[in-house]
C-alpha cells in the first residue's frame, strides 16, 4: 500500500487497532504525516507506547471514532482502513476525513469487486468518484493485498450525531517549533493541532 501514497502526504488511518496499516506505513515512510484514529483506550495506549519506542516523530494518536474526529482534523490526502465493515459503511465513516481529491484506501478481500458493484450508488451519494481495485505486493506475498481505492470527488456533509470528546496525544519529541498545547507545522503549508480530553 505504501507505494500508492504520494511523497509528503497527510494520512489518516481509521481503526488503527494493533497498528495496521498505520504504524507500518509510518516506519516505512517517514516522509508521511500520519494520524492514527482508534476508539478503544487500551489500543490507543498501545499505539502511544509503540510510537514512543519506535521514535516516530511523524505520528499522532487520537482516541475517538471517525465520525467524532472529523471536525478536529484537516482533510487528509489519503485515508486508510482495514475494511472490517461493508464498503458503504466504511466509505461513510472514512471519506469525510479526506480532502476533495483525496483518496480512501480500504484493504478488502477477494469479494471486493462484488462489494463495489453492490454499493456503487451509496459510494457516489457519499461523494465518491472513481473506484479502482489495486493489488499490492504481487510477487512478494501470496495472495497479494486487495485495496479498494476511492477518490473523493466532492464533499458531502455526513448525517452524524454531534461529535463527542476526543482525546489526542501528539506522539513526537518536543521541539522549539511546537509548544505545549500548540500546533505543529506539517511541512506542507498547514498545521496539525493537538487536542485533549477536557
Amino acid at each position: 500500500m505504501a507505494e500508492m501514497i504520494p511523497v509528503g502526504a497527510g494520512v489518516v488511518d481509521v481503526g488503527s487497532g494493533a497498528g495496521l496499516p498505520g504504524l507500518v506505513l509510518a516506519v516505512a515512510r517517514p516522509d508521511l504525516a500520519i494520524t492514527l484514529v482508534e476508539p478503544l483506550a487500551r489500543r490507543t495506549a498501545f499505539l502511544d507506547e509503540a510510537v514512543e519506542v519506535l521514535g516516530l516523530d511523524n505520528v499522532m494518536v487520537i482516541r475517538g471514532r471517525a465520525e467524532e474526529v472529523v471536525d478536529h482534523l484537516p482533510g487528509a490526502d489519503v485515508v486508510t482502513a482495514r475494511a472490517v465493515a461493508a464498503l458503504d459503511k466504511l466509505t461513510g465513516w472514512c471519506l469525510p476525513l479526506a480532502a476533495v481529491g483525496g483518496r480512501l484506501l480500504a484493504m478488502k478481500g477477494s469479494s471486493a469487486a462484488e462489494e463495489i458493484a453492490e454499493h456503487a450508488a451509496a459510494i457516489e451519494a457519499l461523494g465518491g468518484g472513481s473506484v479502482e481495485i489495486r493489488l499490492c505486493g504481487s510477487g512478494l506475498i501470496d495472495p497479494p493485498t486487495t485495496v479498494v481505492e476511492i477518490v473523493k470527488e466532492r464533499h458531502v456533509l455526513p448525517g452524524r450525531q454531534k461529535a463527542g470528546p476526543v482525546s489526542a496525544r501528539k506522539a513526537a519529541r518536543s521541539s522549539p517549533s511546537s509548544g505545549t498545547g500548540g500546533a505543529r507545522n506539517s511541512g506542507r503549508g498547514g498545521g496539525r493541532g493537538r487536542s485533549r480530553r477536557g
